[in-house]
């Protein structure tokens, strides 16, 4: 009797030990949390481009560090919003970019520590726009992208800076930063849509228009910053564009001017100091700039965030390839967007 209830014994604790927990799947809470923050680390370490949005955890490996804490290798899909990172707004404050705004996809490998806290140590993100044809199948009518080279595509981007330097309140003028997206379509003639950064530049509204090519951009961190999006519709009858030459030269502008960080720090140590909960002493610094704000906003964090070890950065526009399957349990997650494409897999 004893040898079987040994022998019970050692089969029991066989299968306990082979029963042990499994690691976790990618719609685990804690998975899902370690990956939103980790993706909050790369947008904020990023400096150009657009701010990306978490659309599922792919793959998933978790192991035990010797000094403690645990440390995350994750696989992410993402997608790019239609927030510029210069806005340094949190990622789930930002829309994603729709079938009508040629949307953009990707993934990452992402190399986090948890003790407790999450902090990012490498990433490399690999981005691409929906392939063309799979945004028509579903959306005919949809705008497809353009070079941002084109003649028409610059034509929109100067126009729309113009309108913008003659209509906002801002006491400096702006100059062209870069072209981030273009895209056409036809409507009662082509119209193109043109996104692209501007920055304020050490002009004042009083120079003389000849000499705007002569502005330099503000080389400080006190600089405001925008993302515009400017919509240019010329018109097919070329009757009309003879009796009426502005008809070519219809411009729908939309910007959005962030308030720099540093002016955001300085207000808050400011509303600190006269609130009593710190002691401002004020900078040795005479660039203040009376701008109006009527039309800033204020950027959605002053967060900052300790550099990764090994910042591999963004890939863009590279083929896409397939995936191996994913090697944990449970995995890939849940998707939070499809845009409801047609036989494509984001």
């Amino acid at each position: 009797m004893s040898v079987y209830l040994l022998v019970l014994c050692l089969a029991l604790l066989q299968q306990e030990g082979r029963a042990g927990p499994d690691p976790p799947g990618c719609d685990s809470p804690d998975v899902v949390k370690v990956a939103e923050e980790a993706l909050g680390q790369i947008n904020q370490d990023r400096t150009n481009g657009y701010i990306l949005s978490l659309n599922r955890v792919y793959d998933v490996s978790v192991t035990e560090k010797e000094t403690g804490g645990l440390l995350y290798e994750l696989a992410i899909d993402v997608m790019e919003t239609k927030c510029h990172i210069i806005s340094r707004k949190n990622w789930k404050q930002c829309e994603i970019k729709d079938i009508g705004d040629v949307p953009v996809y990707g993934e990452c490998n992402v190399s986090v520590n948890a003790n407790p806290e999450a902090k990012l140590q490498s990433y490399l993100c690999t981005i691409r726009q929906v392939p063309v044809d799979a945004v028509l199948n579903t959306c005919p009518d949809c705008p497809t992208p353009d070079d941002l080279d084109e003649p028409m595509v610059k034509e929109t981007a100067k126009l729309s800076l113009q309108r913008f330097n003659k209509e906002s309140n801002h006491v400096n003028y702006f100059a062209l930063g870069n072209i981030t997206g273009a895209s056409s379509q036809w409507v009662v003639g082509p119209s193109y849509f043109v996104e692209f950064t501007i920055v304020e530049t050490v002009c004042s509204k009083r120079t003389d228009p000849s000499q705007l090519n002569n502005c330099q951009p503000m080389d400080c961190q006190f600089a405001h910053k925008g993302l515009c999006l400017g919509t240019h519709m010329t018109h097919e009858d070329k009757m009309e564009e003879k009796t009426h030459p502005d008809v070519k030269k219809i411009v729908d502008l939309k910007c959005e001017i962030y308030e720099p960080p540093a002016a955001s720090a300085e207000k808050l140590n400011h509303e600190q100091a006269e609130s009593g909960h710190t002691e401002h002493q004020h900078a040795n610094h005479a660039h203040l700039h009376p701008h109006e704000h009527t039309h800033s906003v204020a950027p959605g964090s002053n967060l900052t965030v300790p550099k990764p070890q090994a910042s591999l950065g963004i890939v863009v526009n590279q083929p896409a390839k397939p995936k191996p399957a994913p090697a944990a349990k449970s995995c890939p997650g849940t998707s939070r967007h499809d845009l409801n494409l047609w036989d494509f897999e984001l």
